[in-house]
């Protein structure tokens, strides 16, 4: 219990620099885009492969990979099912993308340096990881090509001009080119196959992919630290607080909730492996969330306040999970 809660103040002290930095603009205007993509297209990558590379790829895709998966399906379906009767008004792609508050964890940003520090490896994180890139990410991307589709085709009647949409082909085969080319993909796959065949790299190459990987966390969690500065969620003129709170308490609450249930009964791990189910499940919603909001224009205002909230109660949250599970 202690290393847990040592875990999680190592965290918090960096979020917390990273609070100090956006409120005294130190870095700009543009420090915590830059932060955030020096960690995903370099730091992240490097990371991934030097964990990877020794870590067992049986436990990397075995039952957390199906842990992580069902748990989230799980909980953005019982986000609609609980939704559509409740709450009227919303259109298809709008409820899907908040449904994906309510079930993608940012397993990157904040799943890396958690895993890192409160459960004790990096490598704990590339299953949620994986699952996120290479099996959800094709699924709501293609959903929200249909919906939004439909919608469009909708609006064209009113007289609306929309832009033109690219062919079902054209966008399965341009979704699984970024995925083949994400470089947390790429890191992890290399590692992968790394560790399966015994392979290593010389020496001095792979102090330099470590150094590398060392930015990761860090500039991960002071990006993440300075994103808090200046945000205000559940604005009452928004019109989606049920949305949101809803979506937060699904990702908060029902989510690990489903993940434990999983990860005890349906799959017998251990105490341990139970309790890295459930503190992946208990991450904060994905900012990558917002960006497909962003790319799709729907659902904007609910993916923002989800992950703000989740974002602030999450580690809290997750202390109580260690509290429980530990």
């Amino acid at each position: 219990m202690t290393q847990v809660l040592s875990g999680f103040a190592v965290v918090w002290v960096i979020i917390l620099v990273g609070v100090l930095v956006g409120r005294t603009g130190v870095l700009g205007e543009h420090g915590r885009t830059v932060l955030s993509r020096a960690a995903f297209f370099i730091g992240n990558p490097a990371l991934l492969f030097v964990t990877l590379s020794r870590a067992d790829v049986g436990a990397v895709l075995g039952p957390q990979l199906w842990v992580a998966t069902l748990s989230a399906f799980a909980a953005a379906a019982l986000y609609l099912a609980v939704t559509v009767p409740l709450l009227k008004g919303r259109s298809a792609s709008e409820r899907i993308m908040s449904a994906l508050s309510a079930s993608l964890v940012n397993s990157a940003n904040l799943g890396i340096p958690i895993a890192a520090y409160v459960l004790g490896d990096a490598a704990l994180a590339a299953p949620a990881l994986i699952f996120q890139l290479a099996i959800y990410t094709p699924v709501y991307v293609a959903a929200m090509d249909a919906a939004t589709a439909r919608e469009a085709r909708r609006r064209t009647t009113a007289g609306r001009r929309r832009a033109v949409r690219r062919s079902p082909g054209r966008a399965a085969a341009d979704q699984v080119r970024h995925t083949v080319t994400n470089p947390l993909i790429l890191g992890s796959v290399a590692g992968l196959v790394f560790s399966f065949t015994g392979w290593s790299l010389p020496g001095p190459l792979m102090e330099s992919v470590e150094l590398i990987g060392g930015l990761s966390i860090p500039a991960m969690l002071l990006a993440f630290g300075m994103s808090l500065v200046g945000s205000r969620p559940l604005e009452r003129a928004g019109g989606r607080r049920a949305d949101v709170l809803i979506a937060s308490a699904v990702k908060l609450v029902v989510h690990p909730l489903l993940a434990w249930l999983l990860a005890q009964f349906v799959f017998g791990l251990d105490a341990r492996h139970v309790f890295v189910a459930v503190v992946l499940a208990s991450l904060p919603t994905a900012q990558n969330v917002f960006v497909t909001a962003v790319r799709y224009d729907t659902g904007l205002r609910v993916s923002k306040d989800t992950i703000l909230v989740t974002t602030i109660v999450a580690i809290p949250a997750m202390i109580a999970v260690a509290l429980l599970l530990a």
